[in-house]
């Protein structure tokens, strides 16, 4: 068994597939220490530059000082502390829906969601780019799984009026973690009004970046927020927040039903009250500080000019993760290998994470980036195009 193991591992890193774990030496920022040397990073989805910042860690002591430090318990048991409860009232109050439940992550989310709403009679509608979380809840729930193209609406509009199933649930992420683009939102919930399908938004990596106040994909079209009880939302509060988490929030029909019968909720240890009572100081940055917003489009900016005439085109993106695109996997590594080389991480993304012949770099900005670094980005990758 070993040595079949082995093969598959050698196989996978002949193919120019074998992922390694960097070991940082220190907090995530914009300049981290790996093995001894220190490295300008735009590998990190800290898009506001939260997650070293001062009020968070102190928010994180107070926390521990109140509550300790592990929860114990599920929530269902005797895990569910007031600082849990606070947190979501708040993100509910933030996001502009009746309610809110915390998981662990965002994994977990969208399975809870997934397999506590569909089943083998049902149907689960899924954009092909969609996150794996995603992809694996809707196989794990056994409803009948259809995959449409790309934002392809009139495609899942046929498959939606086709569907004989009991329940319906398209799932999407709102930003597409590995291209930054965005999906329709408005549109998708109309066709979902039409066929009386739910929607499960992902918005994993637009809270705390789109819309007013950072309040994240509902509230990013003309500065109105889209309301229909069809709507199931899900923000992760590691990335842009700066912390650790996430949530669904909806209406109270459907966060009772998770409590009830979601078993990623039910069946986990609640996480630790201090980081409730940190995203708590985290929500008030992120609604109060929007020049963290502004910079971030004005450092894209920079980028996308920079890189007009680069030998690797950007694919169109208006979010922080700004996706190089080069092809094959190997010159992808060998290009992330050469940005290393000058002191500059960005990772290399291959299949399966990304279609095969499309691996890429994801650059990832963040409000803690200065324009210094973009220039000393946008020159080395100048530099490695007239050398690979």
């Amino acid at each position: 068994m070993l040595t079949d193991l082995s093969v598959q591992l050698r196989e996978r890193e002949n193919a120019g597939l074998y992922r390694r774990r960097l070991l940082l030496e220190g907090p995530q920022t914009t300049q981290v220490t790996v093995a001894g040397k220190h490295y300008l990073a735009f590998c990190s989805n800290d898009y506001l530059g939260l997650a070293n910042h001062p009020a968070l860690i102190e928010a994180a002591c107070q926390g521990a000082r109140r509550y300790g430090v592990g929860s114990g318990a599920s929530h269902l048991i005797c895990g569910h502390s007031s600082a849990h409860h606070t947190l979501e009232e708040a993100l509910a109050r933030f996001v502009d829906l009746p309610g809110a439940l915390l998981f662990s992550t965002g994994y977990m989310a969208n399975q809870a969601v997934v397999t506590a709403l569909a089943g083998r009679a049902d149907a689960v509608f899924a954009d092909k780019l969609n996150h794996a979380s995603l992809n694996d809840a809707a196989l794990l729930s056994r409803a009948t799984f259809t995959r449409y193209p790309h934002l392809d609406l009139a495609k899942l509009a046929r498959y939606l009026a086709e569907s004989q199933a009991a329940c319906k649930l398209v799932v999407t992420d709102a930003v597409f973690s590995m291209d930054g683009d965005i999906a329709p939102v408005a549109e998708l919930l109309t066709l979902c009004e039409q066929y009386n399908a739910w929607l499960l938004l992902d918005d994993a990596h637009g809270f705390g970046v789109l819309g007013k106040n950072g309040k994240g994909v509902l509230h990013a079209f003309g500065g109105r927020k889209l309301h229909s009880p069809h709507l199931i939302y899900m923000a992760t509060l590691g990335k842009a927040a700066g912390v650790f988490g996430a949530f669904v929030a909806a209406q109270p029909e459907v966060i009772a039903t998770l409590i009830q019968f979601a078993r990623t909720y039910g069946y986990t240890t609640a996480t630790p009250p201090l980081l409730s009572h940190t995203v708590l100081a985290s929500l008030t940055l992120i609604e109060q500080e929007a020049w963290r917003r502004e910079k971030l489009k004005a450092l894209m900016m920079q980028l996308r000019t920079g890189l007009e005439l680069c030998r690797w085109p950007l694919l169109p993106s208006i979010t922080p993760i700004q996706p190089l695109m080069v092809g094959g996997s190997e010159d992808a590594v060998r290009l992330s290998e050469g940005l290393r080389n000058k002191g500059i991480l960005v990772p290399a993304i291959r299949p399966p994470t990304v279609p095969q012949d499309q691996a890429r770099l994801r650059i990832s900005l963040s409000a803690a980036h200065s324009e210094e670094d973009i220039r000393r980005l946008v020159e080395a990758l100048h530099d490695l195009a007239d050398i690979l």
